[in-house]
C-alpha cells in the first residue's frame, strides 16, 4: 500500500508535479523514508497511527518527492553526476560549492534536508535497537 495518494500530494504541495512524475518518484521516495524511519510503517499500520505523526511523515514524503523532481534524479550517482566545471570554447562555467572555495568535493545528499525538519520530534528518526525477550 502506498503511503500517499496523488490527491493527498496535490493538497500538500504548491509545486506543479504531474500524476506520471508523482507515480515514478513515489516508490523511491518511500524507500528513502522507510530507511530513515527504520521501516516504522512496515510494522505499524499507518491508518491507525497518531494522525499528527502520520501528517508529518506525509509532509516529509512530499518534500522528498519534490527534491527528486527538482534535481531530476533519484539515485546518489545521478544526483552527483553533474560536473563541477566545463568549458565551451573560451567560456568556462564553474558550479560554486557551499563547502569549499575551490568548488571541489561537494556532494549532494540522497535525502532532502527538509525531510529531517518534518520528522524531527516525531520519534520516527529513533535508531534504537529493540530487545526481543525470550529469543536470545
Amino acid at each position: 500500500m502506498a503511503y500517499l495518494t496523488f490527491e493527498e500530494f496535490k493538497g500538500l504541495t504548491s509545486k506543479d508535479i504531474g500524476d506520471e512524475a508523482f507515480n515514478a518518484l513515489l516508490p523511491k521516495a518511500s524507500a528513502i523514508l522507510d530507511n530513515n524511519t527504520n521501516h516504522f510503517y512496515a510494522r505499524v499500520d499507518i491508518s491507525k497511527d497518531n494522525t499528527w505523526r502520520v501528517g508529518k511523515f506525509k509532509d516529509a514524503l512530499v518534500a522528498q518527492i519534490e527534491y527528486f523532481h527538482v534535481l531530476g534524479a533519484t539515485s546518489y550517482e545521478e544526483i552527483n553526476n553533474s560536473p563541477q566545471s566545463f568549458q565551451a570554447g573560451r567560456t568556462n562555467v564553474t558550479n560554486p560549492s557551499r563547502y569549499s572555495s575551490s568548488g571541489q568535493n561537494e556532494t549532494k545528499p540522497l535525502v532532502a534536508e527538509d525531510v529531517f525538519i518534518y520528522l524531527e520530534g516525531t520519534g520516527l528518526l529513533n535508531k534504537a535497537v529493540g530487545v526481543a525477550y525470550g529469543n536470545a
